[in-house]
């Protein structure tokens, strides 16, 4: 039997239990945990934890970008392994986007590296669930942005996608 998870808003408390969630979570980049911090305190209303037992076992980040007030981008996805196999991904994308913070939110921006297959596969999800386009480009280059030191993030968008009410209907 599987343990209740919780869904809520991050608070700042969570900085640390993020910042260890992300470090377990390969291949996310780690960030320093005043950034984790930052995260839970200057973002929360569009990230996300997940709660099972007490313990952080899911972490969403996103932001809504400036001046594009119908753009939610997410930072990253760390669902930790007592939690996986449960959509929990999908799930906590979907809890973002019916906040009424995100009322206005049309389409989702992300990266995601071209051998990431398991982002491929939930933004994806996320897409069809919403019956939305999916487009990609590159954001940041290898060579140009990363100095080859990273391979290339390539920005996928989603939408447009309905409002609160269609993402609820499309559950």
């Amino acid at each position: 039997m599987t343990a209740e998870i919780t869904l809520r808003v991050p608070v700042r408390e969570d900085g640390n239990a993020v910042h260890q969630l992300i470090g377990c979570c390969p291949p996310l980049d780690t960030n320093s945990m005043y950034c984790n911090l930052l995260q839970c305190a200057h973002f929360a209303d569009t990230s996300v934890a997940a709660l099972m037992d007490g313990e952080l076992v899911g972490f969403i980040s996103g932001y809504i970008i400036p001046g594009r007030d119908d753009t939610l981008f997410i930072w990253q996805v760390a669902v930790g392994e007592k939690a996986r196999g449960q959509g929990l991904a999908g799930k906590m994308l979907a809890h973002i986007v019916e906040r009424q913070h995100c009322a206005d939110v049309r389409f989702m921006e992300t990266t995601i590296t071209e051998d990431n297959a398991a982002s491929w596969a939930l933004f994806s999800r996320f897409a069809e669930r919403r019956e939305a386009e999916m487009s990609r480009s590159v954001m940041f280059d290898r060579e140009r942005h990363f100095g080859g030191e990273h391979a290339s993030e390539l920005l996928v968008r989603i939408g447009p996608f309905g409002g609160q009410a269609a993402v609820r209907a499309a559950g």
